[in-house]
Parts: structure tokens; C-alpha cells; sequence
């Protein structure tokens, strides 16, 4: 997967949290996991960007250290979400999958540039 191809799938990625976020109860904890999943998941797809300007190898590490960070987050209120049961599972179970992905994409990533 080429770098065009991974900014299209982390902003596909983020459009598909911000979508499943607003399907989330209109109460604390679901307004709270709304926020959060829509920072973190919007985030994966900023930083990758970022990280793909090539400013430096350090930089690039830096930003997808970010992003690693982020689609783990990530996964963890999609997680959450199922563990409240605030949405069916099916439909939550694809969107922490595709963070899992992301995530270990980005660690690879990471560990390709640092020379591991």
C-alpha cells in the first residue's frame, strides 16, 4: 500500500468513526466517548499526513509514533463501545478491526524507518 492509498484509508478510517460517533446515546458516557472517538480517529489521519511531508526520518518517527498511539486509542473506545453495549457490535466490530490494521501498519512503518 503506497502512501496516497494509506491517507485515503486513514481519512476513510476517520470519516467511518465520526459516522459511527453520532450514532452513539445522547448521554454522558455516550457524548464522552462521541468526543473521544472522533479526537483520536481524526487524529490518525492528521498525523499521517503530517507524516507524510518528509521533513526528516526523526519527524516522520515522531508523527507515526502519533499515529501508532492514535488508531490504538482508537480502538480502545471502540472497544469500550462494545463492552457498554451503547451500539450493536456489528457495527462497531469492523471500525476497531480496521484501528487494529492501521495500528500495526504504522508500527511496521515505524520500525522500517528507525532500522529494526
Amino acid at each position: 500500500m503506497n502512501k496516497n492509498e494509506l491517507k485515503e484509508r486513514t481519512k476513510r478510517f476517520a470519516h467511518d468513526c465520526v459516522k459511527l460517533a453520532l450514532k452513539l446515546p445522547n448521554t454522558f458516557l455516550g457524548n464522552h466517548i462521541k468526543g473521544q472517538l472522533i479526537r483520536c480517529s481524526t487524529s490518525v489521519a492528521a498525523n499521517y499526513r503530517a507524516a507524510c511531508l518528509g521533513q526528516s526520518k526523526a519527524t516522520f518517527i515522531s508523527k507515526v509514533s502519533i499515529v501508532i498511539e492514535e488508531a490504538d486509542e482508537s480502538e480502545f473506545w471502540l472497544e469500550f463501545m462494545i463492552d457498554e453495549n451503547l451500539l450493536n457490535k456489528d457495527q462497531v466490530e469492523p471500525l476497531r478491526n480496521e484501528a487494529h490494521e492501521l495500528a500495526s501498519i504504522f508500527i511496521s512503518s515505524r520500525m522500517t524507518a528507525v532500522g529494526n
